[in-house]
Parts: structure tokens; sequence; C-alpha cells
């Protein structure tokens, strides 16, 4: 501490800079560029063997200096105005190394290692900083030879060990003169016949500290980077400033070179020291940021090779890249999806894929695939994440089940090892950066063959690479198959098993065989579920086989089908009891005044579980919190925006209103009422004594946070935890939570949105007819003239559900089948196959009048 009335020239050169002008800066920048020139000019030299200039290193009259007394001697001679040589740049890379000759940069180079502080003989590695780089390109531009930015780039881009210390932000060597440069006000660096002597004198001692006053640096970020990432992008961009046809080739050349040497070091020696992945890591930051990757040579060479070799990074150093790229590259992330994307694209097209060489095999392919997860997680993590405490998964233990006749449970799905090193999932991102369905790719979904990828999943072999643990780039329509494989293969396994019991003597049903009645379905369906749950709860696996008394009709799929929309029809009508209609969403809810045993919502779990495991599709309109909820998160004050709008905008206004007054102005108490199925207002406390406490700045949040809580959790936790109790008796083994988010659950369960006829009759097949027929013109012109509430019945009526498919009504494959001539006969349904049974009718108007029939008065099996 100096003593009063005394200057303190550390003080005054921190403090005085700040308030210099623009115009300051720019003279500081000038100043500083000619001084860094001084100083390499006395440390590294012109690279002239013959130079004669007595203050330049090549001439062999400056004897050896410390990085301190260069820095002093630099200030000395940038105030005389010394003479600088012809081609002397600012660099933190030796000039004789990058000259030409036989001393040339690529002999200085040391042999391949993980660390790059190695050296050999003594010599450093070389790098590039955004001056040096700049001041080659300078050079270059002014000789019309670009040989030394092509020999420049082809050895630094081609070594981890360069290229790691590359643009780094702070440089040891440098340390002394740019703490100075930095630091010092305008006046210091400006004219040299103004230049202040008592920075020169600072530098004077030989390797002492500057400024040894200031204070410690602060603990560095875990997810900092020593990359100058903004001074990477600069370089980037002066160098595409010139023709590519000047460098690229050498630069792509050095980028494959470069990924090859990394792959083969991580395959080699496996697990890194952490010096080294901070290498590495320096690496994929910098060639990442190349603009021009998705482009020419780039993508056809270099990036499946840089790809390669990111993807073999062990997990925690995937994950600090993920980290980084979330913290610094914010902006940079979509530009790199859309590279990345653009690359599978690419090489899907140019592949030739057959079921011996499937696209799962081609590391062209799967590279880059690998990489995306890297970027998606980091997409996640730059957005908006729920808080820890809604993350906790619910108690989902059965109650009113003997345990005893329980099956023991099934292992958890395997959990994505970036997920845990990185410590979350897709349900902890409320709003990722990048919308997730930006992640999907057309193209690979649809030639991904799924039975071929659910066998590699299930494979006991760890290289089998499979889509299903990268489900983030598949479109729900194909994940949907996945699952679809994974059910109908645990049905099958169920059904051998029961026929090996009745080999042996004690016979099973190898189906889940439900017998109801029409005007007592719900009845009948809960006792015999009910009965099932207790019993044998692993019976809920097999194939369900639903038969309605006294009707001919024989379960090949749609029995089920309208099994399930009657059932939903009837349960989740508000009448019955256990759920209510939002008014405002006409979404349904939990009734929380319900009447109903934990065992009545158990078994409507059991049936939503069901009919996602039997692959149908229900017209249930839950909002979005329930799937959520289903997949272990609580509800939380986000929820709320599609949950109830209305009250979700109220307090939000709540949250931004920054008046004292606020008691007055809500006049909102902890006290807060809700509606029972009745209509009838009860009131609950959200805290002890909650009317006597009024909402105010200091509680908001805690009010919001509570009254979300109490409404999407503690009024319904008794149901919740009974219909997700049921829902996962039937799902618990499923890959469901690895393969879908809540909002393609949501699509799973309720189908498309998206009700498009045009793509039904694109995907239509014909049996007796062609799509040239007059019949089927007729139809087709009937079916696009009808109502959306008509089309939904005869959809209907053909397949057994009015719901759309997940990827669309292209999914359905319908099929037109001739059912003789012309005659008054109605149009008939085999909705297990999707197929309709239309007669060769003469005319339009007689085609329409027996169609609106058939689809308005047709119900059950075996009438006409």
């Amino acid at each position: 501490m100096n003593p009063k009335g005394q200057e303190d020239p550390g003080e005054d050169l921190t403090s005085r800079v700040g308030a210099e002008s623009p115009c300051s800066d720019m003279k500081r920048a000038a100043a500083k560029k000619l001084i860094e020139r001084y100083f390499y000019q006395l440390t590294d030299g012109c690279g002239n063997p013959q130079c004669d200039n007595q203050n330049c290193a090549s001439s062999g009259k400056v004897t050896n200096l410390t990085p301190n007394q260069a820095a002093a001697q630099a200030i000395q001679l940038f105030s005389q105005e010394a003479r600088l040589c012809d081609g002397t740049q600012p660099s933190k890379v030796p000039r004789t190394s990058l000259e030409s000759g036989p001393a040339s940069l690529a002999k200085s180079l040391p042999p391949k290692s993980m660390n790059p502080s190695c050296s050999v003989e003594g010599k450093q590695v070389p790098y590039l900083t955004e001056t040096k780089l700049l001041g080659i390109i300078d050079r270059c531009k002014s000789e019309g030879n670009y040989s030394l930015l092509i020999r420049t780039l082809g050895e630094v881009f081609s070594s981890a060990e360069a290229l790691s210390k590359s643009f780094q932000k702070t440089e040891k060597t440098d340390s002394p003169l740019s703490a100075l440069l930095d630091r010092a006000p305008v006046s210091l660096l400006g004219p040299p016949s103004d230049l202040n002597k008592e920075a020169v004198r600072a530098l004077q001692g030989e390797d002492k500290e500057i400024d040894s006053s200031d204070p410690s640096p602060s603990v560095p970020h875990p997810d900092d980077t020593s990359v100058d990432l903004e001074a990477v992008r600069r370089s980037f961009a002066a160098l595409w400033s010139i023709s590519g046809e000047e460098f690229e080739s050498a630069l792509v050349n050095a980028l494959v070179t470069l990924a090859d040497n990394i792959e083969l070091d991580l395959r080699v020696f496996g697990i890194m020291p952490s010096d080294s992945t901070d290498t590495l890591l320096n690496v994929f930051l910098i060639v990442f940021e190349i603009p021009v990757l998705g482009s020419s040579d780039y993508l056809e060479y270099a990036l499946h090779m840089l790809c390669k070799a990111a993807s073999c990074l062990p997990i925690s150093a995937q994950a600090k890249l993920s980290r980084v790229w979330a913290r610094h590259c914010r902006t940079r992330l979509p530009r790199l999806l859309q590279t990345l994307q653009q690359l599978i694209t690419v090489k899907m097209i140019a592949g030739s894929f057959t079921r011996d060489y499937c696209v799962q095999d081609a590391d062209t392919i799967t590279a880059p695939t690998k990489v995306m997860k890297i970027l998606y997680y980091a997409s996640m993590l730059s957005g908006e994440l729920d808080a820890p405490e809604f993350c906790q998964d619910e108690d989902v233990e059965p109650m009113g089940i003997d345990k005893s006749d329980r099956a023991p449970p099934a292992a958890p799905p395997p959990q994505d090892p970036l997920a845990v090193e990185l410590g979350i999932s897709a349900l902890d991102a409320r709003r990722p950066y990048i919308d997730f369905t930006d992640f999907y790719n057309e193209l690979l979904s649809e030639m991904v063959e799924m039975d071929k990828d659910f066998a590699y999943y299930k494979s006991e072999q760890p290289k089998k690479f499979s889509f299903m643990n990268y489900a983030f780039i598949l479109t729900p329509a194909t994940k949907t198959l996945g699952l679809y494989y994974d059910n109908r293969i645990r049905m099958y396994s169920e059904r051998r098993m029961s026929f090996f019991q009745s080999y042996v003597g004690q016979p099973t049903n190898p189906y889940l065989r439900l017998k109801v009645r029409r005007d007592f379905l719900i009845d009948d369906a809960l006792v015999e579920l009910e009965m099932v749950a207790m019993e044998n709860p692993t019976d809920l696996k097999k194939q369900l086989v639903v038969e309605f008394e006294g009707e001919q009709g024989v379960d090949e799929g749609g029995v089920s089908k309208e099994f399930f929309q009657l059932v939903v029809e009837e349960i989740f009508n508000p009448d019955y009891g256990m759920f209510t209609t939002q008014e405002e969403t006409q979404t349904t809810w939990f009734n929380p005044t319900s009447f109903e045993s934990d065992a009545q919502f158990t078994l409507i779990g059991v049936v939503l579980g069901l009919a996602i495991y039997n692959n149908v599709i229900l017209d249930v309109r839950f909002p979005m919190v329930v799937y959520r909820k289903l997949l272990g998160r609580k509800g939380s004050f986000a929820d709320l925006e599609d949950w109830s709008p209305t009250l979700y905008r109220t307090l939000t206004e709540m949250l931004g209103y920054v008046g004292d007054d606020m008691p007055d102005t809500f006049m909102q108490t902890f006290k807060v009422g809700y509606k029972d199925v009745f209509g009838s207002v009860l009131y609950h406390e959200l805290r002890e004594n909650g009317d006597e406490v009024y909402v105010t700045q200091e509680n908001k949040r805690e009010f919001v946070d509570l009254y979300a809580d109490f409404l999407l959790n503690r009024s319904v936790e008794r149901q919740f935890k009974a219909f997700r109790r049921g829902f996962q008796m039937v799902t618990d083994e499923s890959p469901l939570a690895l393969l879908f988010r809540p909002e393609e659950i949501e699509q799973l369960v309720c189908g498309s949105k998206v009700f498009d006829f045009t793509e039904l009759e694109a995907a239509t097949e014909y049996d007796g007819y062609t799509v040239d027929s007059d019949a089927v013109k007729n139809f087709w012109r009937v079916a696009h003239a009808l109502p959306l509430e008509s089309q939904r019945r005869l959809l209907q009526f053909t397949t057994g559900s009015d719901r759309v498919p997940v990827g669309g009504l292209s999914r359905l494959k319908m099929v037109i089948s001739r059912h003789g001539p012309d005659s008054d006969r109605l149009p008939i349904a085999h909705t297990c196959f999707n197929t309709l049974l239309l007669p060769d009718y003469s005319s339009l108007e007689k085609l329409e009048d027996r169609l609106l029939k058939a689809i308005n008065y047709s119900k059950g099996f075996g009438m006409l």
C-alpha cells in the first residue's frame, strides 16, 4: 500500500486505460504491433542469414536475451525509431522455423506424441497465433507467392502438438511484453518521442515480475479453454479472404493427416493423461471452427476423418468438449450441426448399402453421428434446463399387488455414458438452444433398416453400432419401428414360454385374452386386467387378443383397436368421475377429488401401456406434463404454460411485477382455491398459516413454485402414482424412455396431428383395381370432398382407428380391393389389414351414397 499522496504506477496504468477514446485505442494497437515486431526481431530474427542489422537475431550480433530483456530493448528500439528488417512480423513462432530452406519447420517437429510440450533436441514445437498468421498472409500477398502460407498451414495443422499450442490466450514467452502493452495507456504507447521511460526501467531487471501488486488470478472455470476462439475466428476470416485455391489443398491434406494420427494414437494408447486430453480438446476446438468444413474437399475427405478421431475421445473428454462448446461456441452450434447433417446426407446418397454392409457399418456415417451427440448435449447445456429438484424420479412401487407374485424387476435400459458423465438427459432440457427436431435426419431415418439396428442394439458385442443409442437423429416414425420390434420379440418370447410350459404339463394361455361385453365394457375389462395384474403381471406383456361377446370378429389387430377406442371414450369421459376436462385447453386431467380407488387408476395406466405395447393409437388429450411425469419428472411452473395458459400468464405477470405495493395490488395469500368435479370451490394452504401470508416481492417466486407443485403434483399425487404404476407394469422393460422424449411419446399415444388424405392416397395399394379405375377415381373424389369428421369416420371404418399414426397417413398402407361388380351392397372393411372391399359401383353418386351409409352406421363385427 503506497503512502498517502504518492502515485501508484500500477493503479495509474490500469485506471487510465478505461477512459481512453477510440482514437487512443487505434494508436495503442499500432504502437503495440510495432513494438512486437522489434521484440520478435530481437528474439527470432528475420530469417535472413546475411542480415547486417545489429538489432536482429539473424545477424548474430544480438546476444541471448531473456524475454524481459528483449521486451525492454524492444521498447527502446521503438522509442529510437530503429531499423526494422524487411519481412519481420510479430509472431510467437520462431522465425527461423518458418522460413524456407533445409531447416524447414517440418524438420523441427518432434516425433508424434500425445504431449504437446515435447520437443526434440531442445527445439520448440511450432505454433501459430493470429498476429503471426496475419503477417504471413500479408507477406504472401505482397510477394504474390503463397508457398510460405501453404507450408505453414501444412506443417502446423498436421500436428496435434503444434495446433494445440496455437491461438492460445496467453503465451509464456511473451508475458513481459504482453503484460506491459496490454496495461499501458496510450500516453505510454504514443509516438516514440513521447515514450514514458518508466516502462523501460520497469523491465531492466532480469526476469522481474510485471506489477507484482496485481491480485492473483481467479480460479479458472472447469469449462474454460486456453484457446482464444475469437482470435481463431478472426484468423480464419482473414485466411478465407484470399482465394482458397492458394492453400486449401494443403490444409485438407494436413487435416486428414492430423485426424489419422490422432485416431491412431487414441486407439493404441486408449486412456490419455489429462494434459493430453486438453491437447486434443484444443485441436478439435480449432478445427471445428473452420468455416468451410461443409464444402468441397473438406466434406469429401477431411470432415469424416476428423469426426472419426473425435469419436475416439474418452467419455470424459467428450463431456468437456460438449461443455466448452456450450459455454464458448453457442452461436456456432447450429452451423456445425448443419455441416454434420450435410456430411451424413451426402454419404448416405453416395453409399452402396446392402444387408451385409448396412448403414450402421459405415464409419463415414456413424462417426459424424457420434460427434452430433456431443453437439446434442451442448445444445441442451446452452439452453434452458430444469432445476435439479424437478428431476427426481417418483415412487412407482406397485400398490395393491402382492410383491411375491411379481416377477423380479427388470434391469432399466442402459443409460448413455455421455449423459451420465454430464449429469443431464433430454428430459432436463426445457428449451434447448437448437430445437430437438433439427437433429432429425430424414434420409437416414428412411434408409436405416430398423430390424438390423435392433439386432445390433441387443447384441452383446460392444463394437456394434446401433442408432437406437443415438435416437436423437431418428424421426419418431422410425423410432416407433424400433419399439415395435422390441415389443413383438417380447410377445413371441412369452408365447414360446407358454408353449414350453404346456409341454411340461403346466398349460398357460400364450395370449393376454380379454372377453368383454359391449354394454359392460369397462367393468369387464377392468376386472379381467385386475386379475391378471394380481396373479401374474408378466402376462401383460403377452400379445393382446380381444373378443366381444356374441360377435364374430377374430382379433388380428382390428378388434383390439376398437376395444381401446371404446374404453377411452368411456373412461376418460368427465361423467365417469376419474378425469376432468380443462375448459381452456380441452385436455384431460386427473380428478383430484375422485372417489375411485388406486387400483382403478392403476388399471387405466395398464390400458395406456397396453395401447403403446400393442401399437394402438388412442384418442386421448393429455397435457405434455403427463408424459414428462410418466418419464419420472415432476411438474413445474414452466409446465403450466401448456396446462393452463391463462394461469401461466397471470403468474408470469406477478413474477415480473416490481412495485412495492404487491400485497395491495394482487391481494393474494398463500391460500389458493380450486374446483372439484361438482363445481364446488375447495381451498388449500400452500404453507402453514398460508391464509395470513401475503405474496410479496420477497416470496413471490416461492408462491409460484408452490402453487404449480400443488396443481401438477401434490393435488393428484395419489391418482397419478397409481396411474404411472400401471403404465410401467407394461413398459418397464421397454426402451421407451431411451428412444422417445415426452413430445414424441405424445405422438406415439395420440398419433400425428397432420390429417392429410393426399398422403393416404399416395400410399394406397390396389387389388383388382388400378389407380386409373373409375371406381378408384370416384372414391378419392368423394373422400377428399368429405368434411374432416367424416374423413375420420372413413379412416376408422377402414383401419379400426380414426387416429393418424406417427409419421402421417402414408404409414397406414391402406388397400382398396375390388369386391365384385356393381351392386347395392355396402363397402366392407377388414380393419386388421387396413383393407376396404369396394364394389365396382357404376356412378359417383351411388358410390358416395353407399360409402356414407357404411361409415355412419357400421359398428361391431359381423353386422351388415
